[in-house]
This record gives structure tokens, C-alpha cells and sequence, in this order.
């Protein structure tokens, strides 16, 4: 329980009416979710208007609203605080209410297009492997140390956010490692925060539904760097033609990583192999289960992160060599008949081709690849023709299939994606998923690789407003038996 003057002392306060005092015994956003001495927050989202809820938050007990515009209607004994942005007041107070708990832990955010979830969650394994206690935000789960949380958004909601950082620091966790959305950063969500450091990994064609234009998609990572402490620092990526363009204004300590060019941090792949690749990192010889150009740039970050957080080179490199391949991250699947079936999240032009040139690369010119992949519903259109482009200049044979279709039709977006197929292409459209997967693998034989992209760890299929069913891996399996 917290009285409303503690929490709004970092407030930035318009004005005020009803209630001088109250104390607080929850925080919502969601007038569903108030209880008797909750704090209610009305935020104008995208699709809907939260000072709408305001009396349904009043009638559940909420005895403190936090506004951008008073109701019609006060109510003596509840406090009302008009500020001028209401997701900011919600980031501000949610820290003072759990504590700040981020000035307890380092707390350290991950943001760019592609890569994140793998360099989060390979953090948190190492960090946990050389003896800490960690926690994980990141698209796929939740962890407080080694509890799960079911993930919703890659990051949460600042109220829930800072109560699982407390949850993290009551455990007795050291570091955090968290990824940081665009939508996140442009929804105040990782205000407040005391981060010790941050991450760039790349920046593609993504999210531009929500965000417009690409220079408003660029404008939100960097806002992240921009409000950095002096005190923290950033690694950022000089292979991307944005990594410089993220640090321009931040206050932080800046070092760079590259497996192109001289860096604070250089990697170099020497072998590569569909089950691994040998890596030198600085100097030093590191063999990893993981492969691929994408991957050995997000074991240098890793790498990087961890000695700036003050670890010794010796003893990452020995912990970095036990970490596996993060779930639907270019995961290996063997049938019994020598097909290679890759599982792998690559839903943006950029991500594909980096693991269809992985693919290549370790292929040789030997054997087929035959490639199902498909784009989701109610998200940025722009990058269909260009994913089906990809896709057929790399496979031997491409299967345009359903992914998470959401509310628009799906032979709609197939119709959307065929238009970047160039003339003469080999491919196949079939818009069942499993039956696209099941005919990639009747299509392949002894050292072919059957690529199903873009779901990746995800265990469902979205149709509509429902989760169905449906795992990549499994499909795949009972295609090889």
C-alpha cells in the first residue's frame, strides 16, 4: 500500500480535483482488472479511449484516477490527477509503487529488428551459467531466476514490468536482460527504468503498420539510447548502417561489435556446419552449437555485453560454449531418411535471408532446399511481395503457405505475397500450414533441408481474435515419420 503523494512525487501534475489523499493498493490500466483502493490510469491507445472506462474503473472501487481530461462527474472521495500523458504517469508511479526496483538489479535492454529474443535469452543462460541469478523478459517467456511466466508482449506493460523486476530482485536476481519493442519505447514502457546497459542489434523493414514510415520505426530505438544514463553503455552493431545513426545522441558509454570491420568487439567464423561453427572472438577460439553469420553476430554482443558487465574474457568464452539454440531459432530437426528440417522465427525480409543464406552456405551446392514460409495477418503488408522474393531467389522450391492470418483473409495476403515472385520461379501455394509442411517433405530426399519459417517457437495459429493449436516442430516431426 502506497498513499498517492509518495507515488506521484516524479509526476509531472496538471492539475488535481476530489480527494486530496488516498493510499493505494493496486495499479490498472484495465477498468476489468480494478479492485476496491486500486489506481486507475486512463490511456488513449490505438483502438480504444481509456477515460471511456473511467466510471465502470469508480463503480469496481478505484479511489485514485489518473487523467488527461477531468469526467463530467467527480466523485468527492476519490482523487483525480490530470497529467499530460497518462502512460508516462503509469511508468512514473508503477516504479515508485514496486520501489524502483531497477536501480537494484542491471538491468540491461535489447532492441533492433531481428536478434533480440537469441541475445536476451543466451544472456541469461550465461549469466546463470557463471553462478548469477537472472532474470528474462522476452518474447517467448518470462523468467523470475528459474521461474516461467507465460509471455503476452515481447515487453509487458510497465505495471507488470516493474512488479516482475521486484518479484526478480526479491529472489535475489543480479542482472535483468530485456527486450525493448519499438511499440514498448513509443508506449512510455520503458520509462523510468535505471538501465545499466543497451543493446543494438540491426534495424530492417518491420512494424511499420504501427510505426508508418521507416524513419518514425527508427526514431523509437533510438529514443531508447537517447534517454540512457551517463553511467550506462551501449554495444552497438557497426555492420549495420544504423548502429552508428542509435548512438548519436545517447549520454552512455558507447563500444562497438563487427564481424566485418575493426570494432571494440571483432568476430571471425572460420568453420561453419549445419551443427555448430568455430568462432575467434577477440583473439580467443570459441565452438558453438549455434551456426550462422546472424547467430555468430549475436554470440559477439553477448560476448561483449558480459565483459562490459565486468566478467572476465576467459570465463565467458569457457560458459559461452555450453549455450544451445534459443526455441525456433534455426532448430535443427533430422527425419530418419536424411532430410534436414530447420524450424526458424524469420517473419521480416532480413531475418529470412540471413537464414537462407546460412542455409546455403553450409549446403555448399549440394541438395535441395525447399522453403514454406508465409506472412501474418493485420501486419505490415509492405514486406509480403518481398519475403515471397526472398525466398524463391534462395529455395530450390517455395511453398507459400498461412501463417497467423488475425482477421484478414488468407488467400488474401498469399494473393499480396505472389506479387514477388519473379516469372519462371519453382513454387507451390498451399494455404493449409500443416499440409504445405507434409508436401515439403514428400518434395525432399537424403541431404535436402526443408526450411519452415516464421513461427518459430510460437505453439499456435491465430485465426481471428483465437490462438489454435499448432506447433511448427510437431508438424514437421510427424511430416518426417
Amino acid at each position: 500500500m502506497k498513499s498517492i503523494s509518495t507515488l506521484l512525487r516524479k509526476v509531472q501534475v496538471v492539475t488535481r480535483a476530489g480527494a486530496e489523499e488516498v493510499q493505494i493498493d493496486d495499479l490498472c490500466y484495465d477498468s476489468r482488472q480494478v479492485t476496491t483502493g486500486s489506481c486507475f490510469f486512463a490511456v488513449r491507445g490505438t483502438a480504444m479511449d481509456g477515460h471511456r472506462f473511467i466510471p465502470m474503473a469508480e463503480e469496481r472501487g478505484a479511489v485514485a484516477v489518473v487523467c488527461q481530461v477531468l469526467p463530467e462527474e467527480i466523485h468527492p472521495e476519490v482523487a483525480y490527477i490530470v497529467v499530460e500523458d497518462s502512460e508516462r504517469a503509469m511508468a512514473e508511479m508503477a516504479a515508485a509503487f514496486y520501489d524502483y526496483p531497477s536501480r537494484e538489479l542491471k538491468l540491461v535492454g535489447i532492441t533492433g529488428t531481428n536478434g533480440k529474443t537469441t541475445t536476451a535469452t543466451l544472456l541469461y543462460e550465461l549469466v546463470r551459467k557463471l553462478g548469477y541469478r537472472a532474470g528474462l523478459i522476452s518474447t517467448v517467456v518470462y523468467k523470475v531466476d528459474d521461474r516461467e511466466i507465460p509471455s503476452t508482449h515481447t515487453t509487458p506493460d510497465t505495471i507488470r514490468l516493474n512488479k516482475m523486476l521486484r518479484e526478480m530482485v526479491d529472489v535475489g536476481c543480479d542482472y535483468c536482460f530485456m527486450e525493448c519493442s519499438s511499440h514498448a519505447i513509443v508506449q512510455k514502457r520503458t520509462h523510468g527504468l535505471s538501465f545499466a546497459g543497451g543493446l543494438f542489434s540491426n534495424l530492417t523493414h518491420d512494424h511499420l503498420d504501427y510505426h508508418k514510415t521507416f524513419a518514425e520505426y527508427l526514431k523509437a530505438k533510438k529514443a531508447f539510447f537517447d534517454a540512457l544514463p551517463k553511467e550506462a553503455f551501449v554495444v552497438t552493431n557497426s555492420d549495420d548502417r544504423n548502429g552508428s545513426v542509435m548512438v548519436q545522441n545517447t549520454r552512455a558509454r558507447v563500444k562497438y561489435y563487427s564481424l566485418r570491420s575493426m570494432a571494440d568487439y571483432r568476430a571471425m567464423i572460420t568453420e561453419m556446419h549445419l551443427d555448430g561453427m568455430l568462432l575467434q572472438i577477440n583473439g580467443r577460439e570459441l565452438w558453438t552449437s549455434l551456426t550462422g553469420r546472424f547467430n555468430a553476430s549475436n554470440l559477439l554482443v553477448v560476448y561483449a555485453t558480459v565483459v562490459e558487465l565486468g566478467f572476465q574474457a576467459e570465463e565467458v568464452l569457457t560458459a559461452m560454449s555450453l549455450l544451445s539454440a534459443v526455441s525456433g531459432r534455426f532448430e535443427c530437426i533430422r527425419s530418419a531418411s536424411g532430410v534436414i528440417g530447420v524450424v526458424d522465427y524469420a517473419h521480416t525480409p532480413d531475418a529470412l535471408e540471413n537464414v537462407l543464406q546460412t542455409i546455403q552456405e553450409i549446403q555448399s551446392g549440394s541438395g535441395a532446399l525447399v522453403v514454406v514460409c508465409g506472412c501474418g495477418g493485420n501486419r505490415d503488408r509492405e514486406k509480403r511481395p518481398e519475403m515471397a522474393r526472398i525466398a524463391t531467389a534462395y529455395a530450390t522450391t517455395t511453398i507459400l503457405t498461412s501463417d497467423n492470418p488475425r482477421h484478414e483473409d488468407p488467400e488474401a495476403i498469399l494473393d499480396e505475397m505472389e506479387r514477388g515472385v519473379p516469372s519462371g520461379a519453382r513454387y507451390l501455394r498451399i494455404t493449409d500450414r500443416a499440409a504445405a509442411i507434409r508436401t515439403a517433405v514428400m518434395l525432399s530426399k537424403r541431404g535436402d533441408v526443408v526450411l519452415v519459417a516464421g513461427k518459430g517457437h510460437e505453439n499456435y495459429q491465430i485465426i481471428g481474435d483465437e490462438k489454435h493449436p499448432f506447433d511448427d516442430h510437431e508438424e514437421l516431426r510427424k511430416a518426417f515419420e
